[in-house]
């Protein structure tokens, strides 16, 4: 499975973003996938998760303001982002093949078995 994202850039606050994330290779449908963010100096995080059945995950941070999705016709995943910060400047990278059904565990990047090769997002005026 292969992924490639797409859609990041540079963005002031409060405005938005649509990441993509295209996979091939591979069915995401068959997968739990989700998002990650790394910022300079900081480990990286858990943004949110869709699983096979549906179920959505967002960190607190970002809950209210980021919409993920999944077009299986398109073998992609999205993430919308709303209302952005500057907090919110970090390299976003897609993730599949994610733990699942055991608390945060979607949030651990040890537990990920695939990761695209990331995007950079910058939130400043």
């Amino acid at each position: 499975l292969q992924l490639v994202e797409s859609g990041g850039g540079l963005v002031q606050p409060g405005g938005s973003l649509r990441l993509s994330c295209a996979a091939s290779g591979d069915a995401l449908e068959d997968y739990a996938i989700g998002w990650f963010r790394q910022a300079p100096g900081k480990e990286r995080e858990g943004v949110s998760c869709i699983t096979i059945d549906g179920s959505i995950y967002y960190a607190d941070s970002v809950k209210g303001r980021f919409t993920i999705s999944r077009d299986n016709a398109k073998n992609t995943v999205y993430l919308q982002m709303n209302s952005l910060k500057p907090d919110d400047t970090a390299v976003y990278f897609c993730a599949a093949d994610l733990l699942v059904g055991y608390g945060n565990s979607w949030s651990v990047p040890g537990y990920v078995a695939y990761w695209g090769q990331g995007t950079q997002v910058t939130v400043s005026s």
